[in-house]
């Protein structure tokens, strides 16, 4: 038995009732790294999407943020960020989601990406399109980078590892109309896929940062790759670069350092 898409937009809208239930509370804060941040808000989430997906589809295969790969059929496999934006969430900025993805085979078929503060889920389905609130959702047409606004985001290893995206950064800065660093990038991709921005990149993410996100821009018209190129970019600690068709050469070109 596999799901429909309604049944992944209601489990990350559950999720998201629990992500605005904790809203202007006081967080139980743990670091998994200097920088990287998890809450009990995380916990609850996730708890609550593996409690369910195993309940309504046992045998299925888990791989989610805070408990990593789940046994189960390996045809079938949910990926879950049950926050994506924890660092947001946690100073009270509202920028932040829960990311569900549903792969069969190896390909993404259903992905959904809920914003609890503005009751936004865009959502798609492998073949079907792509939507925001049941309405059809398509990326912009730009095609060069002086008109393009873009957005990207930093790795959490950002103080120590000198491959850490500032350079790309400052060099776009000066191409485009702007840069954007909003704390989510399964929100970044969801804003690509409906042309609040143009084009998205960053390095070294997780599968459940950009698996949902990604067919939902894929589905909105967005050419998606790795930095290389390649389709690659669910490979943990890999990148990903989302743009509109026309821009994306330009700025991959610019990525790659031509």
């Amino acid at each position: 038995m596999q799901p429909t898409l309604s049944d992944v937009e209601s489990l990350a809208r559950q999720a998201g009732e629990i992500l605005r239930a904790g809203i202007g509370l006081s967080h139980k804060v743990d670091y998994k790294g200097a920088i990287d941040l998890v809450t009990e808000v995380d916990h609850r989430s996730e708890a609550h999407l593996l409690g369910e997906i195993r309940r309504m589809f046992p045998g299925h295969r888990i791989l989610a943020e805070e408990s990593g790969a789940q046994s189960g059929d390996n045809c079938c496999i949910w990926i879950v960020d049950p926050l994506d934006g924890t660092v947001n969430y946690a100073h009270g900025v509202p920028i932040y989601g829960v990311s569900i993805a549903f792969q069969v085979d190896g390909a993404t078929t259903l992905g959904v990406v809920y914003d609890p503060t503005r009751d936004e889920c865009f959502s798609a389905q492998l073949g079907h399109g792509a939507w925001l609130n049941g309405a059809p959702v398509q990326v912009s047409q730009t095609s060069q980078l002086n008109d393009s606004l873009l957005v990207t985001g930093f790795s959490y290893d950002i103080r120590t590892n000198p491959n850490n995206n500032l350079d790309h950064f400052s060099r776009l800065s000066l191409l485009t109309q702007g840069v954007r660093r909003l704390g989510s990038a399964a929100l970044d991709l969801c804003y690509v896929a409906c042309g609040r921005f143009d084009g998205f990149w960053e390095l070294r993410l997780s599968p459940w940062d950009v698996a949902a996100g990604a067919l939902i821009a894929q589905e909105a018209g967005a050419k998606v790759t790795d930095i290389h190129g390649g389709s690659n970019f669910l490979a943990p600690h890999l990148s990903i670069v989302a743009a509109a068709p026309l821009l994306h050469p330009w700025l991959l070109a610019t990525l790659q350092g031509e």
